[in-house]
């Protein structure tokens, strides 16, 4: 990568957080009495929010409280993950200081909120990397649109062809590459983009795929930390 700007994504990109939202709905489930939750149900919550599934649960296995409330606790739980356990993945911080050696500006640009990036990214060590970090909150956009990455570049002054986007989720790339950046596609086997079937070969099959199709978007191959040059 020999551009002078970086945009890193944090959950699957710098760090392994993704099995933990994967497991957060059990885990919930298990602390208020509900074991091995029927897998329809886990089903069921994938393209929902965190309050359309507070709800569910709510009806399904009759939980105290409102949608909002079960969601905030849900929230701090995860919250707390972040705070303690979710760890780098394996390779980051030798990458990141072999840019930052070089001189390349970074920051990062998430979904997660500020205070939580700012909270694990100063316990593993990283944070001192990175001029600043932006929440799509803040911007007040996902990823499906351009604002996080271009927000980004104004702050550091920066064009989006003298900069790198790191992603692990293919919508994401797609945008960042529709707004001329230049983007790495970084590997993280929870295939956050995609739905994931329960089927082994069927997951195998659109894994490949996935990754064949932001293979085609990326100026770089998929980027997998432990080998990175």
């Amino acid at each position: 990568m020999n551009k002078k700007y970086a945009i890193f994504d944090m959950d699957g990109t710098l760090v392994d957080s993704m099995g933990y939202w994967k497991r957060l709905a059990g885990e919930y489930l298990e602390t208020h009495g509900v074991l091995n939750p029927p897998k329809d149900i886990l089903e069921k919550i994938k393209p929902m929010t965190m309050t359309e599934s507070a709800a569910l649960f709510i009806h399904e296995f009759g939980l105290q409280g409102t949608p909002e409330q079960v969601a905030d606790d849900m929230n701090a739980m995860m919250d707390e993950h972040y705070r303690s356990d979710i760890p780098l993945k394996a390779g980051v911080k030798e990458y990141l200081t072999r840019l930052r050696d070089r001189g390349v500006r970074m920051c990062v640009a998430s979904a997660t909120a500020e205070l939580l990036m700012e909270a694990c990214l100063s316990r593993l060590g990283v944070r001192e990397d990175f001029e600043f970090l932006l929440s799509c909150e803040t911007v007040g956009a996902g990823k499906r649109q351009p604002d996080v990455y271009l927000e980004s570049i104004r702050r550091m002054g920066a064009e989006p062809s003298e900069t790198a986007v790191y992603e692990d989720a293919l919508y994401a790339a797609q945008t960042a590459k529709e707004a001329g950046f230049y983007v790495v596609g970084v590997y993280d086997g929870s295939v956050t983009y995609c739905h994931e079937p329960d089927d082994q070969e069927e997951r195998d099959r659109m894994w490949n795929e996935c990754w064949e199709q932001l293979k085609q978007l990326t100026d770089e191959s998929i980027l997998d930390w432990k080998t990175a040059e």
